[in-house]
């Protein structure tokens, strides 16, 4: 349970001494946010040249809010006689941390509060190699502490009833926000996301894309807190890259062998935030440099007036509900009358709806519904700027309708289709005008989301491109481009980690609340809008079985369709679409 971010002790308090071992990624967040909340803390590390980094990024962010309270820095271990509590924050190795906790021991006097940042050691084991277990607790951290992150006071029947009471102190005065998620949860989540991270990173080495566009296309396609590529450097690509080599020696899984890339980063001392050099560059002060990326010329791109959506399904009409509301006129062609009808009715609904919640104005659902129309006969397309197939997830269907739009379409119309995982090239081939055919792949709901993932073949033509990204502008989306292939950034990143989470369903000794515990886990902990199992009942069951299969075809080794997956679809169980699913259920319970 999430409890509210405490309020800060008054000014006029005596600020306590917080020492704290350990300054990479954790400690020095840790230290940062304690400093900015006004405490005294004294930093210890063996490693020179984090002290020298440290005391840089400290006199760049300025002068010290409290005066006299400026971080002492040392690699002397008595500086923290004294001490009210200490925390330790070396990375996550058992010898490490013994020795740590061992020095800590011999200088700070029997009660003072010990505080691990551990995350996945046995934390009574370790009070006992302490030498002291009743003043040792510890302070589950996620990611790197900033102002209202998530921890977890951890304490174990060893620890004294003031040494509880310091990890609760601790988190109140970095300011963090309370999370209760549990040590079994707590791994599985975090298993999970480095999954998802390290799946990241081995995209990046491809060369497929750019980093910018993977973090911009999870953050916005799957409403993460920041991108994969972001979250590796704030957490540290050594102290990732080690977690992932335990997990995979634990687990045997090889999607969790640490991507190539981060072995050469590490070798060439590119760590990540607080080497000032990862995936991004960064100043003295731990902020990202400004990245000049690479966009198609808006010189280029054709004029979009009208535009046409084939299909009548809940991508077509959020499609044409989005352009419609852009104001440009929009035709909405379904396979019969009645189809047509139901499809303007439930654009009508959603905005409706949008007035309500105030996201558009009354005059802005007029204007839409006034530029919207609907129809049956395909041919009506042909005088439209733009014609977005959103139809059927059938290579067949696809390929059908792309030869009629090329027969259909005049010269220069830009020809998009909206699938996630088929091949926008055969779409193009089947056309006969590959020059015009582009893929448009919107995120549902589309009048919500802002990424839309424009994806080229070899055959798209500049102008094609650029129109496509300059409509996508003017719809108020953001736009990420990419050459063609199955399931594109999001998809082939997120049905990974969506088949890992499938996976934990098959794990000896899985107990009946882990899909609601992993949920859990992964929003409190990690700040995900839902769990991966919420996530799936969302996208649809069978949806999601249908692109792992897609997936799989094109990439047996790294993608596995989920037997669970497979036998909740044929048992009917679709999701949320019919409120029956992994976490959806038009049964309830008594």
């Amino acid at each position: 349970m999430t409890t509210p971010t405490p309020t800060p002790a008054p000014t006029s308090a005596p600020a306590p001494v917080i020492g704290i071992v350990g300054l990479g990624s954790i400690g020095e967040a840790l230290l940062g946010a304690l400093h900015t909340a006004g405490h005294h803390v004294v930093g210890v590390d063996t490693d020179l040249d984090v002290l020298t980094r440290l005391t840089r990024r400290l006199k760049a962010a300025g002068p010290t809010a409290v005066p006299g309270l400026e971080p002492v820095l040392s690699d002397d271990y008595t500086l923290l006689r004294g001490s009210d509590l200490v925390v330790e924050a070396v990375p996550e190795d058992w010898d490490v941390k013994c020795d740590v906790l061992a020095r800590i021991h011999g200088v700070c006097p029997p009660g003072t509060p010990m505080i691990s940042t551990t995350a996945g050691l046995p934390l009574a084991r370790l009070a006992i190699a302490s030498g002291r277990p009743a003043d040792l607790a510890a302070l589950r951290l996620f990611t790197p502490p900033t102002a209202g992150a998530p921890a977890e006071p951890v304490h174990t029947s060893l620890t004294s009833p003031g040494a509880a009471r310091a990890a609760h102190q601790l988190l109140e005065a970095a300011r963090l926000t309370a999370v209760r998620v549990g040590a079994r949860p707590a791994a599985d989540a975090t298993a999970l996301v480095l999954n998802l991270l390290n799946r990241a990173a081995a995209l990046y080495d491809t060369g497929y894309v750019s980093h910018h566009a993977i973090d911009t296309a999870m953050r916005l396609g799957c409403a993460l807190p920041a991108g994969p590529l972001q979250t590796l450097d704030a957490m540290g690509l050594d102290t990732a890259h080690a977690s992932l080599t335990d997990l995979h020696r634990r687990t045997g899984d090889p999607s969790l062998i640490p991507a190539p890339v981060l072995s050469r980063m590490i070798d060439g001392g590119h760590l990540g935030r607080k080497t000032g050099r990862g995936f991004y560059t960064y100043d003295d002060t731990a902020t990202p440099l400004p990245e000049h990326t690479p966009t198609p010329d808006p010189g280029a791109a054709r004029a979009v007036q009208q535009v046409g959506v084939l299909g009548s399904g809940t991508m077509a009409r959020g499609i044409a509900e989005v352009t419609a509301t852009a104001g440009h006129p929009t035709l909405l062609i379904a396979r019969s009358a009645d189809k047509a009808q139901a499809a303007l009715g439930a654009i009508t609904d959603s905005l409706v709806r949008a007035v309500r919640r105030g996201r558009i104005t009354p005059a802005t659902r007029d204007q839409a519904l006034a530029v919207l129309r609907t129809g049956t006969d395909a041919a009506a397309l042909s005088h439209c700027d733009l014609v977005i197939e959103a139809a059927a997830e059938d290579p067949r269907i696809k390929r059908d309708i792309f030869t009629a739009l090329g027969r259909t379409c005049v010269p220069g119309t830009l020809l998009a289709t909206t699938t996630s995982s088929l091949s926008v090239t055969d779409c193009a081939e089947a056309s006969r005008r590959p020059a015009d055919v582009i893929g448009l792949h919107f995120f549902n709901p589309a009048p919500a989301m802002r990424l839309v993932e424009v994806a080229h073949t070899a055959h798209t033509s500049p102008a094609a491109l650029a129109t496509a990204h300059a409509f996508c502008h003017r719809l108020g989306k953001t736009p990420v481009h990419c050459p063609d292939r199955t399931g594109f950034i999001v998809n082939s990143l997120l049905f990974g980690y969506l088949g890992a989470a499938l996976d934990l369903l098959d794990r000896p000794g899985a107990d009946e609340h882990l899909i609601e515990n992993t949920d859990t886990a992964v929003q409190q902990a990690y700040g995900y809008p839902m769990g991966p199992f919420s996530l799936l009942d969302t996208i649809g069951l069978d949806v999601s079985l249908a692109i792992q299969h897609r997936l799989h075809e094109h990439s047996p080794t790294t993608h596995q369709p989920s037997k669970a997956l497979t036998e909740l679809v044929a048992a009917g169980l679709l999701g949320r679409k019919n409120r029956d699913g992994l976490r959806t259920t038009a049964h309830p319970t008594h």
